[in-house]
């Protein structure tokens, strides 16, 4: 199966080498060189992943992000030249599963696109009717087309925030510290940070528990997180 990556970025140069670094037998690329030209493609055409410059022409990366996640969970790779912390913590605060900051390895880059496109598909596996969805109080998670709604309504959610619901809410209660949760949405504790993670959640629990009274995410005080058994559907 080939996997369709769609990279938004001026760097006509950059472009070329990612096409040309990765297997061809796995990998289709379509290249937008501007913002708008981006957004239009993904409204034609179904991709696996988006790999997103934030210095475009026209409107930034951040601004295209923030459209593709009013409507979509695919996973976004942000690529810049700029390496700061601030920017880092901007762009995954903004919706992006991933940062790689030029200049870059291709190998890593390509071993973080295979992570990314890998959970991705999985968490859109075919299933039966009853294990396409998980029910909650107030809540229906669809694994099968990747989308949450809270009382009917849907909630966009990234691609990792969509990740970690889904892993809290089928296993039903069980506690996980803050570095088991890391370890299972980016693969690796070698990146964590527990301010930037305690903001992810933050702005996951608000997402999900604005339009309802229930508490989805429990911290649980020296210990970690939890789905709240409460909302459980027995």
């Amino acid at each position: 199966m080939k996997y369709t990556i769609l990279v938004i970025d001026d760097d006509k140069n950059i472009c070329e080498i990612v096409k040309e670094c990765m297997d061809e037998e796995c990998y289709d690329f379509d290249i937008a060189y501007d913002g708008e030209t981006g957004l239009q493609m993904l409204k034609s055409k179904s991709y696996h992943l988006v790999i997103l410059d934030v210095m475009l022409p026209g409107i930034n990366g951040y601004h295209v992000l923030d459209k593709i996640r009013q409507t979509s969970t695919i996973p976004v790779l942000m690529f810049t030249a700029k390496s700061e912390n601030k920017d880092k913590v901007r762009g995954l605060k903004s919706g992006a599963d991933d940062y790689f900051t030029k200049p870059f390895c291709i190998e890593e880059l390509s071993a973080r696109m295979e992570s990314l496109i890998r959970r991705y598909t999985v968490l859109n596996e075919h299933g039966t009717e009853d294990e396409d969805f998980i029910y909650l109080k107030d809540m229906v998670i669809n694994t099968k087309e990747h989308k949450v709604f809270v009382r009917e309504k849907e909630v966009y959610l990234t691609a990792k925030e969509f990740d970690l619901l889904y892993f809290l809410a089928s296993n039903h209660g069980r506690i996980f510290t803050k570095i088991q949760l890391y370890n299972q949405i980016w693969d690796n504790d070698e990146g964590f940070d527990t301010n930037n993670f305690m903001s992810f959640i933050s702005k996951l629990r608000k997402k999900i528990e604005s339009n309802s009274q229930f508490v989805y995410i429990q911290n649980i005080r020296g210990l970690g997180y939890r789905i709240n058994t409460e909302v459980l559907i027995k």
